[in-house]
Protein backbone atom coordinates (compact mmCIF):
# COMPACT_ATOMS: atom_id res chain seq x y z
CA UNK A 1 0.00 0.00 0.00
CA UNK A 2 3.27 2.47 -1.11
CA UNK A 3 0.50 4.68 -2.80
CA UNK A 4 -1.91 5.24 0.59
CA UNK A 5 -0.43 8.82 1.79
CA UNK A 6 -1.01 10.51 -1.18
CA UNK A 7 -4.67 9.67 -1.47
CA UNK A 8 -5.33 10.00 2.19
CA UNK A 9 -3.79 13.03 2.33
CA UNK A 10 -6.62 14.42 -0.14
CA UNK A 11 -9.07 12.73 1.59
CA UNK A 12 -8.20 14.79 4.43
CA UNK A 13 -8.02 17.63 2.12
CA UNK A 14 -11.50 17.10 1.37
CA UNK A 15 -12.71 17.19 5.33
CA UNK A 16 -10.72 20.33 5.50
CA UNK A 17 -12.65 21.88 2.41
CA UNK A 18 -16.25 20.95 4.10
CA UNK A 19 -15.09 21.96 7.22
CA UNK A 20 -13.91 26.10 6.15
CA UNK A 21 -15.74 28.71 7.43
CA UNK A 22 -17.37 29.21 3.86
CA UNK A 23 -18.67 25.68 3.42
CA UNK A 24 -19.51 24.71 7.06
CA UNK A 25 -22.10 27.11 7.98
CA UNK A 26 -24.21 26.92 5.03
CA UNK A 27 -24.30 23.14 5.05
CA UNK A 28 -27.93 22.76 6.19
CA UNK A 29 -29.18 25.38 3.37
CA UNK A 30 -27.37 23.12 0.99
CA UNK A 31 -29.49 20.04 2.28
CA UNK A 32 -32.66 22.31 2.34
CA UNK A 33 -31.66 23.39 -1.27
CA UNK A 34 -31.58 19.99 -2.74
CA UNK A 35 -34.81 17.87 -0.87
CA UNK A 36 -36.64 20.60 -1.88
CA UNK A 37 -37.81 20.52 1.84
CA UNK A 38 -37.26 23.65 4.76
CA UNK A 39 -34.43 23.17 7.26
CA UNK A 40 -37.24 22.45 9.69
CA UNK A 41 -38.89 19.76 7.91
CA UNK A 42 -35.58 18.10 7.29
CA UNK A 43 -34.78 17.56 10.82
CA UNK A 44 -37.65 15.61 11.14
CA UNK A 45 -36.09 12.85 9.90
CA UNK A 46 -39.83 11.46 8.66
CA UNK A 47 -38.48 8.27 6.60
CA UNK A 48 -39.77 9.06 2.86
CA UNK A 49 -38.37 12.88 3.21
CA UNK A 50 -34.61 11.20 4.30
CA UNK A 51 -34.85 8.82 1.70
CA UNK A 52 -35.37 11.76 -0.51
CA UNK A 53 -32.78 13.77 1.32
CA UNK A 54 -29.97 10.95 0.93
CA UNK A 55 -30.74 10.18 -3.33
CA UNK A 56 -30.61 14.00 -3.65
CA UNK A 57 -27.19 14.16 -1.72
CA UNK A 58 -26.26 11.47 -3.92
CA UNK A 59 -26.69 13.01 -6.83
CA UNK A 60 -25.60 16.16 -5.60
CA UNK A 61 -21.85 14.52 -4.43
CA UNK A 62 -22.01 13.13 -7.83
CA UNK A 63 -22.50 16.65 -9.46
CA UNK A 64 -19.48 18.56 -7.74
CA UNK A 65 -17.64 15.14 -8.05
CA UNK A 66 -17.40 14.88 -11.80
CA UNK A 67 -16.43 18.89 -12.05
CA UNK A 68 -13.29 18.05 -9.70
CA UNK A 69 -12.44 14.66 -11.25
CA UNK A 70 -12.46 16.00 -14.62
CA UNK A 71 -10.47 19.06 -13.35
CA UNK A 72 -7.66 15.98 -12.29
CA UNK A 73 -7.71 14.69 -15.18
CA UNK A 74 -6.79 17.71 -17.07
CA UNK A 75 -4.04 18.76 -14.10
CA UNK A 76 -2.50 15.53 -14.95
CA UNK A 77 -2.45 15.70 -18.43
CA UNK A 78 -1.48 19.20 -18.55
CA UNK A 79 1.60 17.87 -16.43
CA UNK A 80 2.42 15.42 -18.61
CA UNK A 81 2.44 17.27 -21.72
CA UNK A 82 4.87 19.85 -19.47
CA UNK A 83 7.34 17.20 -18.27
CA UNK A 84 10.24 18.71 -20.61
CA UNK A 85 9.54 21.79 -18.11
CA UNK A 86 9.19 20.21 -14.98
CA UNK A 87 11.39 21.78 -12.27
CA UNK A 88 10.52 25.01 -13.14
CA UNK A 89 6.97 24.65 -13.04
CA UNK A 90 7.28 22.54 -9.69
CA UNK A 91 8.72 26.11 -8.17
CA UNK A 92 6.05 28.12 -9.97
CA UNK A 93 3.49 25.30 -8.33
CA UNK A 94 5.41 25.82 -5.05
CA UNK A 95 5.17 29.45 -4.58
CA UNK A 96 1.48 29.57 -5.41
CA UNK A 97 0.87 27.00 -3.12
CA UNK A 98 2.85 28.58 -0.31
CA UNK A 99 0.82 32.10 -1.16
CA UNK A 100 -2.51 30.21 -0.52
CA UNK A 101 -1.24 28.93 2.28
CA UNK A 102 -0.38 32.58 3.73
CA UNK A 103 -3.54 33.76 2.69
CA UNK A 104 -5.10 30.72 4.74
CA UNK A 105 -3.88 31.52 7.79
CA UNK A 106 -4.31 35.14 7.55
CA UNK A 107 -0.43 36.43 6.75
CA UNK A 108 -1.66 37.89 3.07
CA UNK A 109 -4.98 38.50 2.16
CA UNK A 110 -6.17 37.75 -1.30
CA UNK A 111 -9.42 39.43 -2.07
CA UNK A 112 -10.78 37.41 -4.91
CA UNK A 113 -10.70 34.50 -2.94
CA UNK A 114 -13.26 35.84 -0.17
CA UNK A 115 -15.72 36.59 -3.22
CA UNK A 116 -19.32 35.34 -2.44
CA UNK A 117 -19.85 33.18 -5.64
CA UNK A 118 -21.83 30.22 -4.22
CA UNK A 119 -24.85 30.50 -6.70
CA UNK A 120 -27.15 30.79 -3.87
CA UNK A 121 -30.04 31.26 -6.49
CA UNK A 122 -29.33 27.92 -8.47
CA UNK A 123 -32.12 26.13 -8.41
CA UNK A 124 -33.30 22.76 -9.72
CA UNK A 125 -33.06 20.52 -6.75
CA UNK A 126 -36.71 19.01 -6.55
CA UNK A 127 -36.07 16.42 -8.60
CA UNK A 128 -32.41 13.91 -8.36
CA UNK A 129 -31.30 14.97 -11.71
CA UNK A 130 -31.91 18.46 -10.76
CA UNK A 131 -29.71 18.12 -7.33
CA UNK A 132 -27.13 16.86 -9.81
CA UNK A 133 -26.84 19.88 -11.37
CA UNK A 134 -26.64 22.04 -8.61
CA UNK A 135 -23.65 19.82 -7.62
CA UNK A 136 -22.20 20.09 -10.81
CA UNK A 137 -22.64 24.30 -10.53
CA UNK A 138 -22.01 24.40 -6.86
CA UNK A 139 -18.30 22.55 -7.80
CA UNK A 140 -17.63 25.84 -9.54
CA UNK A 141 -19.13 28.28 -7.18
CA UNK A 142 -17.13 26.85 -3.83
CA UNK A 143 -13.85 27.12 -6.02
CA UNK A 144 -12.88 30.55 -4.73
CA UNK A 145 -13.34 29.16 -0.67
CA UNK A 146 -12.07 26.23 -1.11
CA UNK A 147 -9.44 27.18 -4.11
CA UNK A 148 -6.33 27.02 -1.94
CA UNK A 149 -6.78 23.15 -0.85
CA UNK A 150 -8.05 22.59 -4.19
CA UNK A 151 -5.25 23.92 -6.04
CA UNK A 152 -3.26 22.29 -3.99
CA UNK A 153 -5.12 18.75 -4.20
CA UNK A 154 -4.22 19.81 -8.42
CA UNK A 155 -0.81 20.60 -8.01
CA UNK A 156 -0.41 16.77 -6.51
CA UNK A 157 -2.39 15.48 -9.17
CA UNK A 158 -0.49 17.18 -12.06
CA UNK A 159 2.74 15.34 -10.90
CA UNK A 160 1.06 12.06 -10.93
CA UNK A 161 2.55 9.45 -13.88
CA UNK A 162 -1.06 8.55 -15.63
CA UNK A 163 -4.18 10.69 -15.91
CA UNK A 164 -5.89 7.52 -13.46
CA UNK A 165 -3.69 8.61 -10.55
CA UNK A 166 -4.38 12.26 -10.73
CA UNK A 167 -8.26 11.23 -11.33
CA UNK A 168 -7.68 8.70 -8.12
CA UNK A 169 -6.35 11.98 -6.17
CA UNK A 170 -9.26 14.12 -6.95
CA UNK A 171 -11.88 11.43 -6.43
CA UNK A 172 -10.50 10.67 -3.04
CA UNK A 173 -10.59 14.73 -2.64
CA UNK A 174 -14.30 14.60 -3.39
CA UNK A 175 -15.06 11.78 -1.53
CA UNK A 176 -13.43 13.45 1.75
CA UNK A 177 -16.12 16.10 1.09
CA UNK A 178 -18.93 13.96 0.51
CA UNK A 179 -18.89 11.88 3.49
CA UNK A 180 -19.31 14.30 6.40
CA UNK A 181 -22.05 15.76 3.67
CA UNK A 182 -24.11 13.00 3.79
CA UNK A 183 -23.54 12.43 7.45
CA UNK A 184 -25.18 15.62 7.89
CA UNK A 185 -28.30 14.89 4.97
CA UNK A 186 -28.74 11.58 7.76
CA UNK A 187 -28.82 13.84 10.80
CA UNK A 188 -29.12 17.42 10.46
CA UNK A 189 -30.42 18.31 14.02
CA UNK A 190 -26.92 16.66 15.28
CA UNK A 191 -24.85 18.87 12.54
CA UNK A 192 -25.94 21.67 13.77
CA UNK A 193 -25.22 20.47 17.97
CA UNK A 194 -22.00 19.76 16.23
CA UNK A 195 -21.78 23.32 14.41
CA UNK A 196 -22.63 25.69 17.43
CA UNK A 197 -19.77 23.78 19.62
CA UNK A 198 -17.41 23.47 16.26
CA UNK A 199 -17.88 27.05 15.01
CA UNK A 200 -15.51 28.60 17.77
CA UNK A 201 -12.70 26.49 15.95
CA UNK A 202 -13.22 27.33 11.97
CA UNK A 203 -10.28 30.11 12.31
CA UNK A 204 -8.13 27.71 13.87
CA UNK A 205 -9.35 25.44 10.68
CA UNK A 206 -8.03 27.71 8.35
CA UNK A 207 -4.66 28.37 10.25
CA UNK A 208 -3.76 25.14 10.31
CA UNK A 209 -5.32 24.16 6.82
CA UNK A 210 -2.49 27.00 5.90
CA UNK A 211 0.36 25.83 7.89
CA UNK A 212 -0.03 22.54 6.00
CA UNK A 213 -0.01 24.13 2.46
CA UNK A 214 2.29 26.03 3.29
CA UNK A 215 4.95 23.17 4.12
CA UNK A 216 3.06 20.94 0.95
CA UNK A 217 4.36 24.14 -1.32
CA UNK A 218 7.74 23.84 0.09
CA UNK A 219 7.95 20.56 -0.83
CA UNK A 220 6.63 21.07 -4.25
CA UNK A 221 9.21 23.82 -4.77
CA UNK A 222 11.81 21.62 -3.96
CA UNK A 223 10.93 18.92 -6.27
CA UNK A 224 11.15 16.94 -3.01
CA UNK A 225 7.62 14.99 -2.74
CA UNK A 226 8.33 12.07 -1.80
CA UNK A 227 9.27 12.94 1.69
CA UNK A 228 5.17 13.57 2.46
CA UNK A 229 4.81 9.53 1.30
CA UNK A 230 7.43 8.97 3.76
CA UNK A 231 6.05 11.25 6.85
CA UNK A 232 3.18 9.31 6.20
CA UNK A 233 4.21 5.86 5.51
CA UNK A 234 3.33 4.71 9.14
CA UNK A 235 0.35 4.73 8.34
CA UNK A 236 0.43 1.82 5.40
CA UNK A 237 0.22 -0.41 9.12
CA UNK A 238 -3.25 0.91 8.86
CA UNK A 239 -4.28 -0.48 5.45
CA UNK A 240 -3.44 -4.10 5.73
Amino acid sequence: MHSLPLPLAAFLAGILSFLSPCVLPLVPGYVSLISGASVEDVQTESKPLLGRVMLHSLTFILGFSLVFIALGAVATGVGQLANEYHNLLAKVAGIIVIVFGLHLTGLLKIKALYADKRMHDVKGGATAWGSFAVGFAFAFGWTPCIGPILATILVLAGAQETVAKGVLLLAVYSLGLAVPFLLTSLGVDRFLGFYTKFRRHLHTVEVVSGVLLIAVGVLIFMNNLKLLSGYLSFLNRFAL
